[in-house]
């Protein structure tokens, strides 16, 4: 399986992180040990939610649509707003 997923920054409420992986699990507990330069600075990360994908063409384009489409990542952030709050 391959997994796109949204990392909310613990100590930095409006920072969330999109990526895409094939192990969720251990990409994050890299995340937590602050093993990925992009996302160490914000650490403790909650993972806030996922899709799960059979094909990893299709997870890395629903990652690339999140990244570059301002209103399709605020559609995903409209959707899990309640899971962002503390």
């Amino acid at each position: 399986m391959f997994y796109v997923y949204l990392l909310r920054s613990v100590t930095r409420e409006n920072w969330s992180y999109i990526g895409c992986c094939d192990d969720l699990k251990i990409r994050f507990i890299r995340h937590s040990k602050g093993d990925v330069p992009s996302t160490k600075a914000y650490r403790p990360h909650i993972l806030v939610y996922y899709e799960a994908y059979k094909n990893k063409t299709d997870a890395r384009k629903r990652e690339i649509e999140l990244k570059r489409s301002a209103v399709k990542k605020q559609e995903l952030l409209k959707r899990v707003e309640n899971s962002l709050k503390k």
